[in-house]
């Protein structure tokens, strides 16, 4: 089994459509998985795109693996419009707001303690 097919077994379906796992490895008591958004232009730019690397990466929390935490490292793409010279990048909501959990595991811990004190 490939890195792509296993990874596509314990992330959710949205991240597997949108970036590409690039390494996955053990930083002292974590598991982190590294993902690079895919080389795929946003379709609604309206102009020729042209890839300029990518964002400092934001890292995630999300479901424990055997005991050990998991952290998303991403890196999402930024690309330089050609005709306007502006950077264009995709506003993926990768955590939700005011924490650095995925959504997933964000509701699913919600749901164990309830909601968070005012």
């Amino acid at each position: 089994m490939d890195l792509q097919t296993f990874a596509s077994h314990v992330l959710p379906s949205w991240v597997m459509a949108h970036f590409e796992v690039v390494s996955v490895k053990t930083v002292s008591d974590k598991l982190e998985i590294s993902l690079d958004e895919l080389h795929v232009p946003p379709e609604d730019a309206g102009e020729t795109l042209e890839s300029k690397g990518f964002l400092p990466a934001v890292y995630l929390e999300d479901f424990p693996l055997r005991g050990k935490a998991v952290l998303l490292k991403v890196r999402r793409r930024k690309w330089k419009g050609l005709s306007t010279g502006k950077t264009i990048t995709r506003n993926w909501k990768l955590a939700v707001q005011g924490t650095s959990y995925t959504e997933e595991f964000a509701l699913f811990l919600k749901k164990l303690f309830g909601p968070l004190p005012s």
